[in-house]
This record gives structure tokens, sequence and C-alpha cells, in this order.
């Protein structure tokens, strides 16, 4: 008689010797549960979503990266700058103008713009937030609030591609992309990297979610907040699951056939997706549906706020308030059933006049989730594990924009030079500032950190080497940090 073996073992034997697709994806995800891969691209027929182990002992599992896209006012929200109130209407200081280049404002005869905003502290550790942040102010000991940001881009889309993949030009995989990559995904039924998106639209639209590349498994997969998350996921009338299970595995031994003829890893993108797809038909619906959430959690997040009355507002589009409280929910509970990475937008911040009145507005679309998300997380046991980030893809000038001179009351023009993000959770250390900017908010006084430096931080707090986890690509060994990046050991817990 045989000796009787561990069920891991004789499913680990069957499904190495297994013929069909299905046997080699769920082998490799056995594998992936154990911790035996590395953070070694797959190759073959492996599952490119299978759980791979880092460089070093992670704190964070999974990311929710809040993207304001069109760039909010630091020194509106983050970095209050009181001696430029008190200098507010004379010129930048001549020290500063030279070689500048701002996107339509000349530094030279622009006017310094004072915050009418109030800056309280907050929490035990008194960070201070600006009063549209009350939401978001109330978690301050978990946040650690980076005020001394800077990029090489002035503009939207090569800023949002500097912000999203290292360096500001197409081509390039974006950090979900990257971070899935190296570590894979826990979720078996949903993609690895989740995309929700409210208000305008972001300025980089799909390249800031693109896999470049690396195998098509890796990019942003696109979520509607609303009914079928992922359009014509469901079935056509007339085709059951039996029937389409035929297909799909008929599907799928040609596949199978072409990727043993060729090795090339898009065939194992493909057959995965295949059956990541067929899995998603139970498994969307029922992430969408928020019947098991209580009243006050719906409320908290604010999934059902009306629009105000008065909607001439940059980045309105009738609904941002209930779509954005809907993500912010759908996030947490993507966290839950294991997708890795998950990116949520809002635009527009792209706030070049009516500055005061456009900032109330979109502040309030994104304060009371974001505030609720933090703290469910915290409530649940998820945030210390889930990193969340807070960031545009650059700041504001602390100079009047008059965008033009066409009579609309003044905001701030695009500024490379210096801005502010937070992270929270994911063992970030909490309940701190990093870096400093100037009296007069213009760059880094005090700690920069580059884009780059954010991306090599980010990576190290998930167990990942920026400058290992790599990809040769026409002939160079390319990166998420380009050819720069140090890690910020001040924001490691």
């Amino acid at each position: 008689m045989q000796n009787r073996i561990g069920g891991d073992a004789l499913r680990r034997d069957f499904l190495l010797t297994s013929a069909s697709g299905l046997g080699a994806l769920a082998f490799s995800s056995l594998l992936g549960r154990d911790g035996l891969m590395a953070a070694d691209p797959p190759t073959g027929h492996s599952n490119p979503l299978a759980v791979r182990g880092g460089h070093f002992p992670a704190t964070a599992k999974q990311c929710i990266f809040i993207f304001l896209a069109g760039a909010p006012s630091q020194i509106d929200l983050l970095d209050p700058k009181p001696e430029l109130v008190r200098h507010h209407g004379e010129p930048l200081p001549r020290e500063l103008t030279e070689g500048v280049r701002l996107a339509f404002t000349n530094a030279k005869t622009a006017r310094l713009k004072g915050s009418p905003r109030i800056f309280t502290p907050a929490g035990d550790c008194g960070t201070e937030f600006s009063d549209r942040l009350p939401f978001i102010a109330r978690n301050a000991d978990d946040i650690a609030v980076v005020r001394s940001m800077h990029t090489d881009e002035f503009n939207h889309h090569p800023a949002q591609l500097m912000m999203h993949t290292g360096v500001g030009r197409l081509g390039r995989p974006s950090v979900g992309a990257w971070v899935t990559y190296g570590l894979g995904s826990a979720s078996e039924n949903l993609p690895g990297y989740v995309v929700l998106s409210a208000g305008a639209g972001a300025s980089g639209g799909t390249s800031n979610w693109s896999n470049g590349f690396l195998p098509s498994s890796y990019r942003g997969v696109v979520f509607r907040s609303q009914g079928d998350p992922v359009l014509n996921l469901g079935n056509p009338g007339g085709i059951n699951r039996s029937d389409q299970s035929r297909s799909l595995d008929a599907i799928r031994r040609l596949n199978q056939q072409r990727l043993s003829l060729t090795g090339d890893p898009e065939i194992a993108s493909r057959i995965s997706a295949y059956e990541l797809a067929f899995r998603m038909q139970s498994a969307a619906p029922e992430l969408m549906d928020l019947s098991g959430e209580t009243r006050r959690t719906l409320e908290a997040y604010g999934v059902d706020r009306p629009e105000p009355s008065n909607n001439r507002h940059r980045g309105y589009t009738g609904n941002a308030h209930a779509t954005f409280g809907r993500n912010c929910l759908l996030a947490r509970r993507l966290v839950e059933r294991g997708v890795r990475f998950i990116s949520l937008y809002h635009a527009s911040w792209d706030h070049h006049d009516a500055l005061d009145k456009d900032l109330k507005y979109n502040t309030s679309v994104v304060d009371q989730p974001v505030g609720a998300l933090l703290k469910d997380l915290k409530q649940r046991g998820l945030l210390d594990s889930t990193l969340v980030v807070f960031s545009g893809e650059f700041g504001r000038t602390p100079l009047a924009d008059t965008h033009e001179g066409k009579g609309q009351q003044p905001g701030r023009d695009h500024h490379r030079y210096a801005y502010s993000l937070w992270m929270a959770g994911g063992g970030v250390r909490g309940g701190q500032v990093v870096g400093r900017t100037d009296d007069l908010g213009w760059a880094p006084a005090e700690r920069p950190v580059h884009v780059n430096d954010f991306h090599a931080t980010l990576l190290r707090l998930f167990g990942l080497d920026h400058l290992q986890l790599s990809q040769k690509f026409g002939g160079f060994d390319l990166r998420l940090t380009n050819v720069g990046g140090e890690v910020v050991p001040e924001l490691l817990g």
C-alpha cells in the first residue's frame, strides 16, 4: 500500500503533470501561496499574477493610490505659508525668477498670492491641515505629509506620466504595474490592479495605468463604480456557463499549443485573462453589491451625497460626490479581496482661476470619503498592511495666475519646483512632516524628495528593491526609478 501524503502535495503532483493550462496556472498559484516564488518575472506558462516574494520583508501588502489629477494647491491644503500671506500682492524676489519656466504665468511680473485658508494643528502630532480637509485631518497621527516633493515636468500629461511611471514620456509601466509584476496578487477572482475614476478624467488617460513593456496581465483594469464593473463581462443571450466553459477550454488548448511553440509570455497573459474573466463573472457582481454594508458605513463614505446646486465648478460631472464616495468604499472591498494595487482618480484640480470656489468643491468631493476610508481600514486592522497615497502630479505656484487676463478670480499656475503629498499605513511612520519648503513655498528648503525617491520608497515598503526590480527592453535594463531614486528612510516605520 502506498503511503499517504499531504493534500497540498497531492494537488501539486497532479497539477504539475496536468496538460491543461488551468492546471499550470493553479500549480503556480499553489507555489505562490507557499512563498516559493521569487520576485523574478514570471515566464513560460505560469500564472502571471501568482503571488511572489520580494527582496526584503514587506510592511505593505496592498496599495490604494488616490490621484488628484490636475494638481491640487499644496499651499491651500497641506503646506501653510504665513510669510506668503504677509507678502501677498508683492512681486516674487528677483533671485527666484531666473531660469524659471511656468506654463502660463510670467514669474517676473506676477504677484504673490497668499492663501486665505486656515491651518490648524491636528492629532497628537500637531501636523497642520487646511480647513478644507477636516475629515482627513482627523487621521493626522497615521499620516506622513511630504512637503518637499519636486518633479521634472510642468505640464499635465508629462507630469502625470512621471508620477505614475517614473519618466515623463510614453511607453513605460505604471507603478501599479511594477508592483503587481514584482509581487503578483492574492486575489484569485479579480485583477491584481484595478482603476476607479470620478470627475472629469485625467489628462494622462490610460497611459497612467499602462503596463508599458511588461506583459498585459499587469495593466490596470478600469472598473465602473455602478452596474457591471467591466463592460461585456457577462455572457450574451443564449450562452450559459457550461457552454462558455467548453468554449474557453478549447481556446485555452489552442493558446497552450501556441505558447509551447513560441514561449511568448504574452500568450500566458492571454490564457490568464480568459480564466480571470470567467471567474470575475461571479466575483465582480458580488464586489459591487453594497447591500451588506451598514447604513452607517454608507453614510460615512458619502455614497449617496448629492451634487451642489451651483454646478459651475471645474471637474463637475453631475455625480462626482457619490461616485468618488462609492469608489473609496469599493477600494476597501477590493483590499479585503486581495487586490494588490487600486488607483482612485478624481479630476480636475487644475485651478488656474476661481481657486477658492473650485477648491471648495473638489475638497468636498474627496475629503469625507478619504477620511472615512482611513478610519475604516484602521478599524478593520487593514491599515497596517495597506499603503494609502494622496497626491497630484505637481503643485501650484505661490503666484497668482490671472489665466491670460480673462477677468476671472485668480488661481495658481503649474509648479514643478515644490508640492506636497501624504502617505499613510503600509508601514509608513505616521504623525510627521517630512521636508520643508522656503517661506514663500517656492522650492524645498529641507529634505527635497524627487518623484523617483518617492517611488523607491514605495517599492521598499512592499519589500522591493527599486534597483533590482527591472526589465530588459530595447537593449536597456529599465526600472520604475529610471536612473535615480533613493529611499526616504524617514518615511519607513
